[in-house]
Formats: C-alpha cells, sequence, structure tokens
C-alpha cells in the first residue's frame, strides 16, 4: 500500500508543478507612469506611458529612436477606462512598475475621490507611487514630455522628487491623510517649463517642481509657490535641506546658506475655547555665499547672520501658515492631530468643526539657525583689504 501512496503522490506532484500562471515578458506592457485629466464635457481622461523595449539601444541612421509612446482612453469611471486602454494594446497592461501619477489641475479642482478609488482596491497597484498636481495643465502632457537625462522622463520626477526640499507625496501618503482626523492631504506640483523659441523645438519643454497642492474634500483649493512649501515642509517635518537666502540689516548685502538639519518641536495649549501652537524650529547649516563687505569669520558677524536668516525662516513659514490658514482654511500641517493627541477631550468638541476652528487658531513660531561652517573664505576674496569691515 505504501508503494502505491508514493507512487499516487509523486505523479500529484508532476501534474501540478510548474509555472501554469505564468506571463512571458514579451506579453507584457510596462506601464511607466498615469495621468488622470478632465475633460470640458466632464470625462475623465486616463493615460498611460509605456516604456518600449529595446529601446535603450540606439536606432538605425541617426540614432533617435521613441523610449516610450502614451495610449489614453476616456470614459465615466476608472474601470470603463482600463478596459479601453487594454483594448489598445496587443500586451497585458503592467501597473506594478508605474512610478508617478500626474493629476490635471482641472481634475484636481473638480475632485479626485473618485478617480482615485480605484488604487485601494487593485491589489496591482503600487501605494508608494507618487502622485502630483500639474499646474495650469494636464497630465497627460507631462507624460509626453522628453528629459535629456533619463530615458524614460518618468525617472527625471522620481529623482527630483526625491530631492528633499519639494513636497514628495505617494498614494500611502495621501490615502492615509484624506482618512485621518485632524489633518487634510497635499500633493506636489509640477509644470513644464518653456525655454526661449530658439531652442530645438522637441526639446523645448523641461519640467520644474513648482510647489505644493492644498486638498480639502479631494478637491484643490489652492498651491503654495516653493518658499511657502518649504515652510510647509518644516512645519509637517518633511524637510530635509534646502537653500536660503538672507538680506543684512542697513544695506550691508545678502548671504546665502545650505540648510542640512532642519528640525522642529510643537507644542499645544488649549483654553476654553482657544487654541494655540508654539512652533520651535531649528537648523543648521553652511554658508555658501557672502555678498557683504563682513568678515564672516567674526563672531559678532556670524551671530549678524544667524539673526537674518532667523528672521528670513520665521517670515516664509509664517507665510505659509497664514495663506493656509486664512486663504485655503483647510488644516495641511496636522495641527488636529496634536489636538487629538495632547488634548482628546477637548478634541472632542473641535473635531467636527475643526477647520473652522482652525482658522482661529493662534500660533506663533521661534526660530534658531546654526552656521556650522563659514567657507572657506570670511569676506569676498576680491574685496581690497580696506573695503573689509573686521
Amino acid at each position: 500500500m505504501k508503494p502505491f501512496l508514493l507512487i499516487v503522490l509523486l505523479f500529484t506532484l508532476l501534474m501540478t508543478s510548474g509555472c501554469w500562471d505564468r506571463k512571458e515578458i514579451n506579453d507584457i506592457a510596462f506601464i511607466s507612469g498615469a495621468a488622470g485629466d478632465l475633460t470640458e464635457e466632464g470625462e475623465f481622461i486616463v493615460s498611460f506611458q509605456i516604456a518600449l523595449p529595446g529601446a535603450s539601444n540606439k536606432g538605425k541612421g541617426d540614432g533617435k529612436q521613441e523610449k516610450f509612446f502614451v495610449v489614453s482612453a476616456s470614459g465615466k469611471n476608472a474601470t470603463e477606462i482600463l478596459q479601453k486602454l487594454q483594448k489598445k494594446s496587443s500586451r497585458m497592461l503592467f501597473t506594478a512598475h508605474r512610478s508617478v501619477i500626474f493629476i490635471g489641475e482641472r481634475l484636481a479642482k473638480y475632485g479626485v475621490k473618485d478617480i482615485l478609488d480605484i488604487f485601494s482596491h487593485d491589489p496591482k497597484n503600487r501605494l508608494r507611487t507618487y502622485i502630483m498636481v500639474v499646474k495650469g495643465g494636464e497630465g497627460r502632457e507631462i507624460l509626453q514630455t522628453q528629459y535629456p537625462f533619463e530615458q524614460i522622463p518618468i525617472e527625471a520626477i522620481k529623482e527630483m522628487e526625491g530631492m528633499g526640499s519639494e513636497t514628495a507625496v505617494t498614494l500611502r501618503d495621501f490615502f492615509i491623510s484624506a482618512s485621518s482626523e485632524g489633518i487634510n492631504p497635499v500633493m506636489g506640483v509640477i509644470a513644464k517649463e518653456k525655454l526661449p523659441k530658439e531652442s530645438n523645438a522637441n526639446k523645448s519643454n523641461k519640467l520644474k517642481l513648482a510647489g505644493t497642492a492644498i486638498f480639502k474634500d479631494f478637491k484643490e483649493v489652492g498651491i503654495l509657490d516653493e518658499k511657502q512649501t518649504e515652510g510647509l515642509n518644516w512645519i509637517r517635518s518633511k524637510l530635509k535641506f534646502c537653500r536660503i537666502t538672507a538680506n543684512l540689516p542697513g544695506g550691508q548685502g545678502d548671504v546665502g546658506v545650505l540648510l542640512t538639519h532642519a528640525k522642529r518641536k510643537i507644542t499645544s495649549e488649549v483654553h476654553g475655547d482657544k487654541v494655540k501652537f508654539h512652533i520651535e524650529l531649528q537648523g543648521m547649516g553652511s554658508l555658501i555665499e557672502n555678498n557683504s563687505v563682513l568678515d564672516i569669520r567674526k563672531r559678532e558677524h556670524i551671530k549678524l547672520v544667524q539673526e537674518a536668516f532667523e528672521k528670513t525662516v520665521k517670515e516664509f513659514v509664517m507665510d505659509a501658515v497664514t495663506k493656509i490658514q486664512t486663504q485655503y482654511q483647510t488644516d495641511s500641517f496636522g495641527f488636529g492631530q496634536i489636538v487629538r493627541r495632547n488634548h482628546p477631550k477637548d478634541w472632542k468638541r473641535f473635531k467636527s468643526n475643526w477647520d473652522s476652528k482652525f482658522q482661529e487658531v493662534e500660533v506663533a513660531i521661534d526660530v534658531k539657525i546654526t552656521i556650522s561652517d563659514s567657507g572657506m573664505a570670511g569676506p569676498q576674496l576680491l574685496l581690497k583689504e580696506e573695503e573689509i569691515i573686521k
């Protein structure tokens, strides 16, 4: 009986082994990027950027060869659109390699709740995919833009987003913020930058990071510029480094610093219906530019420069707070989460109308900047000795 049983088990093993559900690489279309847009008639448009196999090799003749192509389809929901897109491809669409999703600004202002729902249900979608708003344009335009450094332009976006001074948001980040109490989601912003007309036509469009899109109820309500974005990221403890230029008092010139360490501490107070936040920002960096007559190696001059930087930082951080609090009227900082954590009883009173309460909260900011390195030279090298203030 035992030999017979072993034979049956061996036969079963042989019959059930193997990659029965495999997909050959020649049957797969790798999607490197996607875009969502809205037509004037109110229909959704989804576009895919698909990498071309062997595109890294030089083509024949002049050596030019397209590295990708873009397909688009429209419909009333994502499922219908994906079905149409698959019919336009001779290969099975594969989304696991998608790195970035671009949202046209018209769709962002209309609302992204419906178009993004498919990403929370389809397990083939990566939640670490970056998502960005296209300022003043459509997402599919970015998919078609050439970029000189990378074979696929989507790779350029990944590198730009990871540089540390801009807003880098993934699908996962967006979903967590959107489903959490006391915070509203944001997205990074990208735009096309046109070069002078004399530039080659097929290279005239370049990409640039252009701030942060503020969302409320899944709709874009406004965009912060680059400086305001640095203030937002510093408060959210997302700032890795940035370059800051400060004007010295009395018209003595300006100086520049590369900030390499940025920390923040937020404390909260609740007294009845009044809520106050105290934000302490700490930074450390190196002086990289001195357009003044000061010898920065002197202790009193270093102190003067640090105070100038502290004033500049306080201004652009407070500018971000004021714009979000009074104009956009939505808590993008996560102040509500701090109240929820530190004052749970008070949060029960505030959470139902926190966006209204957020407009009334008092915010105080203190900044401490330390310059750890004044560079290879104190004063400007081109100044004469008698022109330098020591």
